[in-house]
């Protein structure tokens, strides 16, 4: 019996290396989106009244959702920071930052007293506290499917980069799973009053999990070569502004679509099912545990299709479905049939799993190894601030000043169309990083950084 060849256990190894890294950040993304998630499930469903409740029920509504969109405010800082030592240390030791950041806040956050009992200072500290998790998540994206990607065989990058971006889908599944549970066995008034805060309490749990796993994982090995050549950048935040500031706009304006109906499904939607369509909490959230289980098997089937026939190609056809999707959408959803609210959410989720399947592979890409940190980290920061954000406020905003559900279609519309846009003017040029060192002779083609890679 013939033994395998060195070259043979080698390719074994790096695949064995890249699938327990790629579930890794999977579990890692997942623990904090679920820390992320819960904050807006709270915030629609609890906030108002526990911290906001001398405000109008609109006011309070507003007042609520502004502070999950103030998450986003801390977000720049939070990626500027980890992308800056994500390139100059290693992209690791960023995710168990992050990781702690995130975990911690949320921990807290089921601690902190209510307005009736510390007053103004329960907002304020409900405030930092928000804001401690936007700066910990501001990170976590760009690290998380770094180590993903970049450990990845090279024909399989979008695939193995697209684990992170189950942690999206499977953060609102088990986000929606705790506040079933506890809705379920719980009263009204107990709910309210202190079982909300169980859901909190139990990231302190998910950071043990999540602090095992992601210390024992590897550091990219991309970023290792990196750094044994001695080509680590002393302010790569400065230098990925200088040398590619299109690539950063690009990826940024492509980006927006994706996050924009991620948050709109997970958090606008519970409001504007419960306080518009009168339709009852665990309705709107069983609704979304099925929902999301589908999403993750399109994002996982958008990552394959990513390698297959091209990342911005792919891409491209999410942004599309989430242009036309727009208004049926919420025709759907507006007859307050389960089965068709169900199909509604579905269309538009598949707009984002197919956008979100490629897009790790995509966005970071677009930058050398030694400034891709910084570069995908301040893309997708940007992106999360204007599409993720912003989305459910205006969308609250919008629906009140109109009394009317297009209003927020042409929003969604509006959103897909900036990506489309971006994605389709993004040349060859643009979307593979190029080191200056290694320009191509005139006359001569583009080679990508990223090996076995194709637009």
């Amino acid at each position: 019996m013939s033994s395998s060849s060195p070259t043979q256990q080698s390719g074994a190894r790096a695949r064995h290396k890249a699938g327990t890294v790629a579930v890794a950040s999977y579990i890692g993304t997942t623990i904090e989106w679920y820390d992320f998630f819960i904050y807006g499930v709270a915030a629609t469903l609890v906030f108002r009244g526990q911290f906001f409740p001398g405000f109008s029920d609109l006011a309070g509504t507003l007042a609520a959702m502004g502070t999950f969109a103030v998450g986003f405010i801390a977000r720049p800082i939070g990626g500027v920071v980890m992308g800056h030592f994500g390139d100059r240390i290693g992209r690791k030791s960023m995710l168990v930052i992050s990781l702690l950041m995130m975990g911690g806040a949320t921990t807290l956050i089921g601690l902190i007293p209510t307005y009736d009992s510390i007053g103004i200072w329960a907002p304020i500290l409900l405030i930092v506290l928000r804001l401690v998790q936007g700066a910990g998540v501001g990170g976590e994206w760009a690290g998380a499917v770094l180590m993903a990607a970049e450990n990845a065989p090279a024909k399989r990058r979008s695939l193995y980069g697209c684990f992170p971006q189950l942690g999206l889908p499977s953060g609102i599944l088990l986000s929606q799973l705790a506040f079933l549970l506890l809705t379920g066995v719980l009263s009204p008034k107990d709910f309210g009053a202190w079982g909300w805060r169980l859901a909190f309490l139990t990231s302190a749990v998910l950071i043990v999990v999540g602090l095992l796993i992601r210390l024992r994982i590897e550091e990219s090995s991309e970023f290792t070569k990196v750094r044994e050549a001695g080509q680590i950048e002393k302010l790569p935040v400065v230098e990925v502004f200088r040398r590619s500031p299109l690539q950063i706009l690009i990826g940024s304006l492509a980006s927006i679509a994706a996050p924009a109906i991620g948050y709109l499904v997970s958090v606008y939607m519970v409001s504007y099912g419960t306080a518009t369509l009168k339709l009852p909490i665990s309705t709107m959230l069983w609704i979304l545990v099925g929902v999301s289980v589908v999403w993750l098997l399109m994002v996982l089937a958008a990552g394959l299709a990513g390698d297959r026939f091209g990342r911005k190609a792919t891409f491209a056809v999410g942004a599309a479905v989430g242009v036309v999707w727009a208004f049926p959408l919420f025709w759907l959803v507006d007859t307050r049939s389960i089965a068709l609210i169900v199909v509604a959410l579905l269309g538009i989720t598949a707009a984002n799993s197919i956008m979100a399947g490629p897009q790790p592979a995509l966005i970071t890409q677009m930058f050398p190894v030694r400034l891709r940190y910084s570069g995908s980290t301040i893309s997708y920061t940007i992106a999360s601030i204007l599409g993720g954000g912003i989305t459910p406020l205006l969308a609250t905003a919008l629906f009140a000043k109109f009394g009317s559900s297009t209003a927020v279609s042409v929003l969604v519309a509006v959103v897909c169309l900036i990506s489309l846009a971006a994605v389709l003017c993004a040349n060859r040029r643009i979307l593979y990083a190029e080191e200056p060192a290694s320009a191509p002779a005139k006359g001569k083609p583009v080679q990508p950084l990223i090996e076995g890679t194709t637009g």
